[in-house]
């Protein structure tokens, strides 16, 4: 239970901290202005932080998935087995809830609104936000399965830096499009609390992500270093 445990504490800081920073700056509604690169570039950093501390916290307990999609790719790459799988998601979405209702906890008391929750922005259709979701998960998990992989030398001894920082990279890049999800553990439970549009529009972050994260397994397949 350890370990699932842990992806459910580690996604639970993920959310709190990525979209509590993304509603304290309001970036969850106004991503798609220019004028606010600064809470494009505060969210993100945000984002990208959190998962680098919990990289060093859990890392060592359970990978620090703390994404469905990352989960996904690491059981096609028979990384994990179908019942750590399935069961690493599940506290993957708990965690998720268990954020969002603190920061809807917060925002309430603090005359805030919105939990973080992605939708699409301003002039992007339902198709650009899906193939934003899939390209961008699916750069962002390979970067993952390459930078923990053991087979590719030293470079998994940073592996939770260059995941952290590709984050950082993957939400400046995609926020403009979709708020940025790559992640459906993230998406689910903040479009319930906050409903509206970011409800009905939450099959794109999770058909996306999934699609995006099977993508990046097969590109791994391919290119990965053979074992000693």
């Amino acid at each position: 239970m350890k370990k699932y445990l842990a992806e459910m504490v580690g996604t639970m800081v993920l959310v709190l901290m990525g979209c509590g920073v993304a509603v304290s700056l309001n970036c969850s509604s106004n991503c798609a202005d220019v004028a606010n690169a600064g809470t494009v570039i505060g969210t993100a950093l945000a984002f990208g932080l959190s998962v680098v501390a919990m990289a060093y916290t859990i890392g060592g307990i359970s990978g620090c998935h703390i994404n469905p999609a990352i989960t996904l790719a690491v059981w096609l790459n028979k990384g994990i087995s179908t019942k750590d799988c399935g069961m690493y998601m599940l506290f993957q979405v708990i965690g998720a809830f268990i954020g969002s209702a603190i920061l809807w906890v917060l925002t309430e008391n603090a005359g805030l609104s919105g939990t973080g929750a992605n939708d699409l922005q301003e002039g992007v259709s339902v198709v650009g936000a899906l193939l934003a979701e899939i390209f961008f998960t699916c750069v962002f998990v390979l970067v993952v399965l390459g930078a923990t992989s053991k087979t590719n030398g030293a470079t998994n001894n940073f592996a939770g830096l260059a995941i952290g920082l590709t984050l950082v990279l993957v939400h400046l890049a995609c926020i403009r499009y979709t708020g940025t999800s790559v992640n459906p553990a993230r998406s689910i439970a903040p479009a319930v609390f906050q409903c509206g549009s970011a409800l009905t529009n939450l099959w794109i972050f999770i058909v996306g992500p999934f699609v995006g994260a099977t993508l990046s397994a097969l590109i791994w397949k391919c290119i990965r270093p053979e074992e000693a």
